[in-house]
């Protein structure tokens, strides 16, 4: 992400820019990006980063802001934006042979050979795996999905102890916009995709569930119990996961 530290008291209203303005979009390595602009009433500066998947350029602004000068900043960072995309279209391949993969927060190397054991097993920096190259990202999401309910599996005995609650029951989730939940029978679902993210944003949504376990809603005494139980910065995990999060389903869908 960029920021963008000039700032205009005097420029015109946004309503007085012209119409032309309305759909921006920026070129990148030949393609038409499309500019996504938001005005924050609090921003102070203005910020910009790529959409994990490469879909949009997506610009905060100022309430004084003006969509031409977002424009102009976004063609001044042109080789800046290039090489996102670029990481972008990387990061978004399948698993293969040579590749890498995501888990922790880290990228690891996809070390593949015919002939080595059909079971992913970490050594080192790398995951070693064996047997046809066709089924390889199958093979490694389910493994993902097992180190996911190991490591969930931890983290909730942790959290529980520290809550004084019961454990309960824990599922895997595939949901597509949620992280976790907690059902009315105590039921704790996390997303399998977060074994991915660093650790501290993954305990963050297993200790956010946890909490729900004791106040059901999102009021003063559920934030007083996460802050209590939570090791981490809360507030980090969070934007993480809002500037990050997508990114997560880039490989697996």
């Amino acid at each position: 992400m960029i920021d963008w530290l000039r700032r205009r008291h005097a420029e015109p209203s946004v309503l007085a820019e012209p119409s032309v303005l309305a759909e921006p979009s920026v070129l990148l390595a030949g393609r038409e990006i499309p500019i996504a602009i938001r005005r924050h009433p609090t921003a102070r500066r203005m910020t910009m980063r790529l959409a994990p998947d490469g879909a949009e350029v997506r610009i905060t602004l100022p309430r004084w802001g003006r969509t031409a000068e977002a424009v102009e900043f976004a063609e001044s960072r042109r080789g800046w934006l290039e090489a996102q995309l670029a990481a972008s279209a990387h990061a978004s391949a399948p698993p293969a042979p040579g590749g890498s993969l995501l888990y922790r927060g880290e990228e690891i190397a996809i070390a593949w050979a015919e002939t080595a054991p059909r079971r992913p097993a970490l050594d080192g920096g790398a995951i070693r795996i064996g047997g046809p190259a066709e089924n390889l990202a199958p093979r490694l999401r389910r493994w993902l999905e097992g180190e996911a309910l190991a490591l969930m599996g931890q983290d909730l005995v942790a959290y529980c102890a520290a809550a004084g609650q019961a454990l309960p029951a824990l599922r895997l989730s595939r949901a597509q916009r949620r992280w976790g939940s907690c059902a009315g029978d105590g039921t704790i679902r996390i997303n399998w995709r977060l074994v991915q993210a660093p650790d501290s944003v993954r305990r963050s949504v297993v200790a956010h569930e946890v909490a729900h376990l004791v106040h059901f809603d999102h009021g003063q005494a559920f934030h007083a119990l996460l802050g209590e139980i939570f090791e981490g910065d809360i507030k980090a995990a969070n934007r993480w996961l809002r500037e990050h999060g997508r990114s997560l389903y880039a490989r697996f869908g």
